[in-house]
């Protein structure tokens, strides 16, 4: 009889509660500051890391290789003989290659090593999704042949504050970068299917921004029903203001506060970043 181990890094940026309650496996990022390293989620928390960012922008890593085998070795001790791994982006970090070369040394053990070609809670929904599916006693054929369908399902929009941050991080230009900061634009960005950052739109300050990134949000709403998770890249306010716009919107299933997003995409988006990971239901 298959028992089905799930696995995800913290880039999907699931709370304690979630992963403990679905029984999820975390493989943490570490965290690397000029006075040590630390693991993301267990060692340090995405609010700590926002508060150092005005005194130091910490480097982050991909799990290590010793976690990412202990894990492994930690689900066959517990009697798993399946395991479904659901990784960040494969275009933001060498993580899927890593545990793709440690499962090598678990024969014992089948797995799927899933690229969701996202982040933060657009991934984690696909890991919560997984959660459900091996709940409702789906075969492992089953979910890994379900799985490439969430990434047409699940969309992610977010705003900044500034552009320092992607600039200092190598994820844009310099140009584009100045340029928004002077004239005061303010991206919408998305992953593409290739599961790299675009634009797709702009807005003249922080609340046109907002603003189109819900208008964006509408014309999703036109065709079919949707969950929403807000996500908070401590920027609180402007947070709970586009709960209040979204959550009583027609088709609008579900919405939830996805708290804090962690490093993964915190170290490269700076504070005050206000986010949308959104999931057609129907």
């Amino acid at each position: 009889m298959e028992k089905i181990a799930l696995i995800t890094d913290s880039a999907s940026d699931i709370s304690v509660e979630l992963l403990k309650e679905n029984n999820i496996k975390l493989l943490p990022f570490k965290v690397i500051y000029s006075d040590g390293e630390y693991e993301d989620r267990t060692e340090i928390t995405p609010k700590m890391m926002y508060e150092r960012l005005s005194t130091e922008i910490p480097k982050t890593s991909l799990p290590s290789i010793e976690k990412i085998h202990s894990t492994l070795k930690n689900v066959v001790d517990e009697g798993y003989t399946h395991a479904i791994i659901i990784t960040i982006s494969r275009a933001f970090s060498g993580t899927y290659n890593a545990v793709r070369l440690v499962c090598q040394e678990f024969s014992e053990l089948e797995t799927f090593i899933f690229d969701s070609k996202t982040l933060t809670m657009a991934q984690g929904a696909m890991v919560l999704e997984t959660a459900n599916l091996i709940k409702e006693g789906k075969s492992f054929r089953e979910i890994y042949e379900i799985l490439p369908t969430f990434r047409e399902k699940i969309d992610l929009f977010f705003t900044l504050d500034t552009l320092e941050y992607l600039q200092k991080g190598g994820r844009i230009g310099k140009v584009a970068g100045t340029i928004g900061n002077l004239l005061n634009v303010k991206p919408i960005i998305t992953v593409a299917d290739d599961g790299t950052y675009r634009t797709a739109a702009k807005a003249r300050g922080s609340k046109q921004a907002v603003s189109k990134m819900i208008n964006i949000f509408k014309g999703y709403l036109e065709k079919h029903k949707y969950k929403a998770w807000i996500l908070d890249g401590y920027g609180e306010d402007k947070v709970e203001a586009l709960y209040k716009e979204i959550k009583d919107l027609p088709n609008v299933v579900e919405c939830t506060l996805a708290g804090t997003i962690g490093p993964a995409l915190g170290v490269n988006t700076g504070p005050g970043l206000v986010g949308l990971a959104i999931e057609k239901v129907d």
